[in-house]
């Protein structure tokens, strides 16, 4: 990508950030997981939020204020007894039930956000950090071989990392930013070593754009655009994903080329 393609491009997002960073991008005609997250301010419910948030928005959201977040302080047995019904696509009851119990079991040991800086701090590697979260939620669990929290939670991450972990970098982005969408509830992490949450219309749009050149849909295409972004703010480069991801969205990918081309 030329020079002169990367300055028009960021001149376009950068206004895309300026039109799109305020609370009427999170309502009803478009609906994201975010404004459910957003009404309670507290890092466990968004993490329910965050895993929850894949497939149809309206779904998503809808399935999230169904919902009783109060069960967070309730006892396992009420917690059970109240979530009989509750299930989205591939988690069934008992998955979404295993959630709200290890959320309220950690709730008991440590804040999530402690639990990933203790991950984090050495290197400054937010994938240290996601590591040490999925360890410990896996570790207080009482549920096992079930394919929905599985899917839910994620595998836990090894030296060798594949998935792009697009539900938890999301839930990094709103835990550690702060602006009129972000929530930035979390001190201790630099929103500088975040990576970017790479979900289908982030990551063909970006291809399209020419920021991201890997096929692969990969933590290493992760890694790819999040470095590219950083030399359009190398000390808040994922302040774009919300901008791509909704321009993705929108399949705004023919006007943005004829902006670049024109001026």
């Amino acid at each position: 990508m030329s020079n002169i393609h990367l300055d028009k491009l960021k001149i376009i997002l950068d206004k895309e950030i300026g039109i799109r960073n305020n609370i009427y991008e999170l309502c009803e005609d478009k609906p994201d997981p975010l404004m459910v997250a957003s009404k309670y301010q507290d890092e466990s419910i968004a993490l329910i939020c965050a895993l929850f948030a894949y497939g149809n928005a309206k779904l998503i959201v809808k399935f999230l204020n169904s919902l009783d977040f109060s069960l967070l302080e309730c006892s396992e047995k009420e917690i059970s007894e109240k979530l009989q019904k509750h299930y989205y696509r591939f988690q069934k009851p008992q998955d979404v039930i295993a959630l709200f119990i290890a959320l309220k079991r950690i709730k008991q040991i440590d804040t999530i956000e402690n639990i990933v800086y203790d991950g984090y701090k050495k290197d400054k590697n937010i994938i240290d950090g996601l590591i040490k979260l999925i360890n410990v939620i896996r570790s207080v669990s009482g549920l096992n071989n079930s394919q929905g929290y599985d899917f839910l939670i994620g595998q836990t991450p090894t030296s060798k990392i594949s998935s792009p972990y697009k539900r938890y970098m999301m839930y990094f982005r709103w835990m550690v930013r702060k602006d009129n969408l972000d929530m930035g509830l979390w001190g201790k992490i630099n929103k500088a070593d975040l990576l970017m949450p790479l979900d289908t219309h982030t990551f063909h749009l970006s291809q399209e754009l020419g920021l991201l050149k890997r096929k692969t849909y990969d933590m290493r295409a992760v890694v790819e655009l999040t470095e590219q972004l950083k030399k359009f703010d190398n000390l808040d480069p994922i302040k774009y994903d919300f901008a791509i991801y909704r321009l993705g969205q929108e399949n705004q990918i023919l006007q943005i080329l004829e902006k670049i081309a024109i001026n």
